[in-house]
């Protein structure tokens, strides 16, 4: 045993992983240490190097940092997604009933001031979680409608006029207000972001027999959606098409007011253009429907 220490150290001493080198030299029946002999201390020339050269590079990062170049865009947003704010309750019955009441004395009453901060109430409470109950009153509904022609409450009267008319009861209000004939006469001069949604909130008003009636007895509702469909981006194309199938979608109704063929050219060049694919299914009943006519 006492001559097979030399080497046992110089092979401690001569490898860094400590336990692994002591596992290999040692054989399995000899006992690890002996009582004569403690166990070898750690190799110190390893520490005090690592000690150094960790002490150097500190020093070095404290008077010249390293760079850290920031991550990649698509990185930085798979580690950190944008939050989602999550949609606001709906309000409750009694306190949508009283906003209507308030809002219509703003409207109808008030200074064009009033009406502006009327409108933007309304925005605010309705446009995030449309109600579906109550339906929103006559009065209240024919001073939205009246704003959708004026220049600084048309951007808010189109969010009001198609978040109240997801609901269907509501529909049949703003038709009996004058919506329809309203939406088509302000459309040429909306902007096309107000544009989309008020030609939006049509399609849903032509749901109605009402709705659709009311759209097809207009004289200028053809020649402006004709025009809409040239000028507004895919999706309010698509809602352009929509009322037009409406309208040709009754046998002779539209005859009258313009020609099946202009009409169908406008919409063979609407539809090669960037359009959803429901507008070209839509734009597909459209053209059937005039070949018919």
């Amino acid at each position: 045993m006492k001559t097979n220490h030399p080497k046992l150290k110089t092979q401690l001493f001569s490898c860094g992983f400590f336990r692994h080198c002591t596992q290999s030299v040692l054989s399995p029946t000899s006992s690890p240490h002996s009582p004569s002999h403690p166990p070898p201390p750690p190799p110190q020339p390893e520490s005090s190097s690592s000690s150094s050269s960790s002490t150097s590079q500190s020093f070095t990062q404290w008077r010249f940092p390293l760079p850290n170049p920031d991550p990649p865009p698509e990185t930085t947003l798979k580690s950190n997604p944008a939050p989602q704010c999550p949609l606001p309750p709906p309000i409750p019955f009694t306190q949508l009933q009283e906003l209507f009441h308030v809002a219509e004395l703003q409207i109808n009453t008030g200074s064009d001031p009033d009406r502006l901060s009327a409108l933007h109430l309304l925005e605010r409470s309705l446009v995030p979680n449309p109600p579906t109950d109550p339906e929103c009153p006559p009065e209240l509904m024919r001073g939205v409608v009246e704003n959708l022609k004026t220049k600084a409450g048309a951007k808010p009267a189109t969010k009001i006029l198609l978040a109240l008319c997801l609901a269907e009861g509501n529909r049949h209000v703003a038709v009996e207000a004058g919506a329809v004939s309203a939406v088509v006469e302000a459309a040429p001069e909306l902007e096309d972001a107000e544009a989309e949604r008020a030609l939006a909130a049509l399609e849903l008003m032509c749901t109605l027999p009402e709705g659709a009636a009311e759209v097809r007895s207009h004289a200028l509702a053809v020649p402006v959606m004709v025009a809409m469909m040239g000028r507004v981006a895919a999706r309010a194309r698509e809602y352009a098409i929509s009322v037009l199938a409406v309208i040709y979608g009754d046998g002779d109704t539209g005859k009258d007011v313009a020609p099946p063929e202009e009409v169908a050219r406008a919409v063979v060049l609407a539809l090669r253009d960037d359009c959803s694919a429901r507008g070209k299914r839509k734009g597909a009943l459209l053209l059937k429907a005039l070949q018919e006519n």
